[in-house]
């Protein structure tokens, strides 16, 4: 399976801003985001980095939006194949797919500290969904799904002790958690409003459909 081996903070660095690719670390005056004087693009002439061309301004939309989500090109390209053919905004269902992801979902419902993480649990087969195991991160969840853990000790615990951790952080209007079992229920259709990271989308439908 193809991945991103790629020191996670230079992307949040080339791109500008947190893509929270390391969980709790993004938080802290770790993160390069914050730290004066590592905050410019990687490269020993990154500082030089102008705005670019029309179209360096769309790549890197779409760039950003690709990492932070995890997906890769030809992923990314089958989303916007898909949400070209739905009747609603092409960038508002693009987007809407790419939440309604499986490891987005375990991820915004603080089974993991990233989505890395959850990408990872969901591959080891500790997620089940309507009490069946699925092992696909991008699996798209829809309304009335169960996520659910991996019936065993260690597949609870070590999500229980992250549900925890992670009290007190906000969930999604469409997700719904029951931190006892845990489990989570889809409520809705994740819309525009719950993506969590400034993307101007019409440049991103703008590019791919070049």
């Amino acid at each position: 399976m193809a991945r991103n081996i790629a020191p996670q903070c230079r992307l949040c660095r080339r791109e500008g801003i947190k893509l929270f690719l390391k969980g709790i670390r993004c938080d802290t005056a770790k993160c390069p985001i914050e730290r004066q004087g590592h905050n410019n693009p990687p490269g020993m002439h990154g500082w030089r980095h102008g705005r670019g061309s029309s179209y360096a301004i769309r790549l890197r939309e779409k760039q950003k939006v690709k990492r932070y989500y995890g997906v890769l090109e030809r992923q990314f390209r089958l989303y916007f194949a898909h949400a070209a053919k739905q009747k609603q905004n092409t960038g508002s269902a693009l987007l809407s797919f790419l939440e309604r992801r499986l490891d987005n979902a375990v991820f915004k419902s603080g089974f993991t500290v990233s989505r890395k993480a959850a990408r990872q649990l969901v591959n080891h087969g500790h997620i089940y969904v309507n009490d069946r195991k699925v092992d696909i991160a991008s699996y798209l969840v829809k309304p009335g799904d169960r996520i659910t853990v991996k019936p065993a000790e260690k597949s609870l615990k070590q999500v229980r002790e992250q549900v925890e951790a992670n009290k007190g952080r906000p969930l999604p209007g469409w997700l719904s958690l029951d931190e006892t079992v845990p489990k989570v229920t889809v409520l809705a259709v994740p819309t525009r409003d719950d993506v969590q990271i400034p993307v101007e989308e019409h440049l991103i439908i703008e590019l791919c459909s070049m």
